[in-house]
Parts: structure tokens; C-alpha cells; sequence
């Protein structure tokens, strides 16, 4: 077991009655001292905001970036990915939920600091360092000085993350990042409040700073869940936002459900539904649209792509097709080959592949 961490919080302030408020997200939580907030590695300690899991892992894997997903943010690159424990939100179809879920710290088995991590994706030829399995947002700190550590030897940030944020810490995190996967989980506040414990409107708030007034890459993530948020009028008015507010160059990957934690009883998504979900996104506009957990060589391409396996690739440096000339939106760089579909588990206490 490797003890409980005490680092410095930020984004908080004191109540007149003794209590201090966490300003980190929407969820305000209210701390007297020993207290934890909702996302359960936030607490009140010696009068202070504390993040209780600075420096240790639920685990380290090396994955192609497109499992983020992100598939134009440096493609067939590969990234270093890891989380820690607990979450901001409460969704009952997590897929990760022994990690988000989790209320016992014993499961952060992996101590790394910052640089350690830094040095090891450089180790292991990784483009970029994704914060991942539960949500940046609430390990901020661990995240951003990580960040920091990898822009010293010139590694990428990537933040996998569903958005739910203030804006200040939203300016303050986002300094660090240089990409991001955003889930959008629907398009109703209904679907937020009922699933997720939380609210649409901040996510929407996210998006719209990421675009105007940031650069970081960020694509988009919408899990369709049967009967719950995949209705032909809700998926229309979330392409349509998007394309109106975000532009038609966004990235939108929609993703099939599995049966999962408190939603054992919904069957899963059929692959029609991405497909027609896609269908939707292109009539309104939007010019990259992919549909994940399903095979559909059609919905996972814009380059000749087979789920995370890149068969062919000729864009140029600048994103730019040789044939057409057409510059396609995202992060490029010289092709020379891709990492492939593989997920390698990394030791990196002993800095080792296991």
C-alpha cells in the first residue's frame, strides 16, 4: 500500500461558518475539516483544500492515441495513459467505474511523480501523456505539473475528461493541455441531472472555451445509450450545436454502450444507431464524424483506418492530402509509421514493460 498523499489544493475559498468551499467544478462541495467532496480525493485538512492522490496511479499502459479517442491529434502515435481514483460525476453507465467508482485508495498501487512519468513516456518513444480512466479534473494539480514535466522534454498533454469544470480552473488547467477528448454524454440537462448527478450547461460552457478562446485540439464523445439519449431529436440538436457553436471541423465520435455498473439492464447499442447517428452529423455538416466500439471500417476512417490499426496513411506534415490538396483539421507531424492497435501495461516504478 503506499500512503495517503497531503498536496496542496487549489481553487477554493473559506465559508464565514469554518467550512471551505471547493471552486474546482460545478458541484461546490462544501468541506468541514476531515471531509472529503464528492469526487472523494478532495478534502479538509488543517483548514486547507488537500488533493489526497498527488503522485500515485491506478496503473500505466502505453495505447495508441486513437483509443482516447483522439484520431487527429498526431495519428499512429502512441501515449503513455494514466488515471487515479474517483470522480467529479456519478454516471451509472460508467465503464471504468472500479477506478472512478472506487472509495479505496489502497487500488493506487503506482507512485510516480511528475518527472518520473516524463521521462518514462520519452523512455518508451510516447508522442504524448494522457490523463485518463477517471477525470483530470479532480487529480488538476498532479495533471498540470506532469504536463509541465513533459513540455520540458518536449512530450504532449492530453486530457480525457467529461468537461465538468469551473472556468477559472478551466483557464488555469487548460494552460497546460494540448489536447483533449470531451465527453458530451448527451444533449438534455434531464440525461445530466438523472445519470450523471450533474448539469449539461458547464460541458457546453467547456466546449465553447476550448474552441474560441484556447488551442487546444479537442474532439468529442457521446456515448448513445439505448432509449436514453439516442432519440432522433436529441442527437439532431446535439449536431447541430455543435456545428453552430464548435464549427463543422470538431471531431464527434459516437460510441456504443455495454452493459455496466448500474445499468446492467439495458441492452447494448446497436451498431445501426451509430451509424444513423453519423448519417445525422454529416447532414447537418460536420466533416469528422467516427463511431467506436463497433467495427464499421466506414465510421472509423479518414485516413484507411480498422479500429486502432492504420493500414494507410499519406497526408503530409501540414495535414495535407497529396491527391487533393485538402487540408484536414487536427495535429500532424511526419508520418514514418504507426504504433498499432496493441495496449502494453507499463511497471513504472521498475520503468519497466510488463
Amino acid at each position: 500500500m503506499i500512503p495517503e498523499t497531503s498536496h496542496p489544493g487549489r481553487w477554493w475559498h473559506a465559508l464565514p461558518d469554518g467550512r471551505l468551499q471547493c471552486d474546482l467544478c460545478p458541484r461546490d462541495c462544501k468541506l468541514r475539516e476531515g471531509q472529503r467532496g464528492a469526487c472523494f480525493v478532495r478534502k479538509m485538512e488543517g483548514g486547507c483544500m488537500v488533493l489526497t492522490s498527488y503522485g500515485r496511479s491506478s496503473g500505466f499502459c502505453v495505447d495508441p492515441i486513437e483509443k482516447k479517442p483522439l484520431n487527429q491529434f498526431y495519428p499512429g502515435s502512441s501515449v503513455l495513459s494514466f488515471g487515479t481514483a474517483g470522480c467529479n460525476l456519478a454516471c451509472k453507465f460508467c465503464q471504468n467505474w472500479d477506478i472512478s467508482k472506487s472509495r479505496d485508495m489502497d487500488r493506487l498501487m503506482d507512485a510516480a511523480s511528475p518527472e518520473k512519468i516524463a521521462r518514462t513516456a520519452q523512455r518508451l518513444g510516447c508522442k504524448s501523456v494522457a490523463y485518463t480512466y477517471n477525470d483530470p479534473v479532480i487529480f488538476a494539480e498532479y495533471a498540470m505539473d506532469t504536463a509541465d514535466a513533459c513540455h520540458a522534454i518536449g512530450i504532449q498533454s492530453v486530457a480525457v475528461t467529461a468537461g465538468y469544470i469551473h472556468h477559472e480552473a478551466a483557464v488555469d488547467f487548460y494552460a497546460k493541455m494540448d489536447a483533449a477528448n470531451v465527453d458530451l454524454k448527451a444533449f438534455t440537462d434531464e440525461f445530466y441531472v438523472k445519470q450523471c448527478g450533474g448539469h449539461l450547461q458547464p460541458v457546453l460552457d467547456l466546449l465553447v472555451y476550448l474552441k474560441r478562446e484556447t488551442q487546444v485540439w479537442f474532439e468529442i464523445t457521446t456515448l448513445l445509450i439505448p432509449g436514453l439519449n439516442d432519440s432522433e431529436a436529441e442527437l439532431k440538436a446535439l449536431v447541430e450545436w455543435i456545428g453552430k457553436e464548435l464549427g463543422p471541423d470538431v471531431p464527434l465520435h459516437f460510441t456504443a454502450f455495454h452493459p455496466d455498473w448500474k445499468m446492467g439492464d439495458i441492452p447494448p447499442t446497436p451498431p445501426a444507431t451509430l451509424v444513423r447517428a453519423r448519417q445525422l452529423a454529416q447532414a447537418a455538416g460536420l466533416h469528422y464524424v467516427y463511431t467506436g466500439n463497433v467495427h464499421n471500417t466506414e465510421g472509423d476512417t479518414t485516413f484507411e483506418r480498422d479500429w486502432y490499426d492504420i493500414r494507410h496513411y499519406a497526408l503530409g506534415a501540414d495535414g495535407r492530402c497529396p491527391q487533393c490538396g485538402t487540408t484536414i483539421a487536427g495535429r500532424f507531424e511526419k508520418f514514418t509509421a504507426a504504433f498499432g492497435p496493441r495496449r502494453i501495461p507499463v511497471n513504472i516504478a521498475h520503468d519497466i514493460r510488463v
